[in-house]
């Protein structure tokens, strides 16, 4: 590790700490040349994966995307931010789990994904998800969908 302040290459480890679940580890560092103390942190790069949309294009996976999507479908609700926290985490880790082999996930099953986390955390959400990601075009597929939650 390259010192910043002398930029020497030799150096110690004083002190390590797992941080964020064990997914990073945060390394106190002193270099032996001129006795700065830096801190270097150590993380798994994982390989990014695509999402093939419904044209056949393929994009990066983007869990900002879904977040906006899912945000604007709670609008107004009574759904914490914490909540929506975790359906994003559980959704971007059954991505990545789909997606495992090939490196590559339709958008349909993402959407679908998003359905089923919605249709648990709140029904009204789930029908204005649904209502974009299904193209509704009329009341009748409102009505349709409602009442399949009865």
């Amino acid at each position: 590790m390259r010192c910043p302040y002398c930029e020497t290459h030799e150096d110690k480890v004083i002190e390590s700490r797992m941080l964020a679940n064990g997914e990073s580890i945060r390394r106190r560092r002193e270099c032996l040349n001129c006795g700065y103390r830096f801190t270097s942190y150590e993380h798994i790069e994982e390989k990014q994966f695509m999402v093939i949309k419904r044209d056949g294009s393929r994009q990066p996976f983007d869990i900002k995307k879904i977040m906006h999507g899912i945000l604007r479908a709670i609008e107004k609700r009574p759904i914490s931010h914490s909540q929506v926290e975790e359906v994003l985490e559980a959704l971007e880790n059954e991505a990545q789990m789909k997606a495992l082999n090939t490196h590559e996930i339709p958008s349909t099953d993402l959407g679908e994904m998003v359905l089923k986390k919605l249709y648990v955390l709140d029904k009204v959400a789930y029908v204005r998800f649904a209502s974009v990601y299904r193209k509704f075009e009329n009341v009748e597929e409102f009505i349709k969908e409602i009442e399949k939650l009865s």
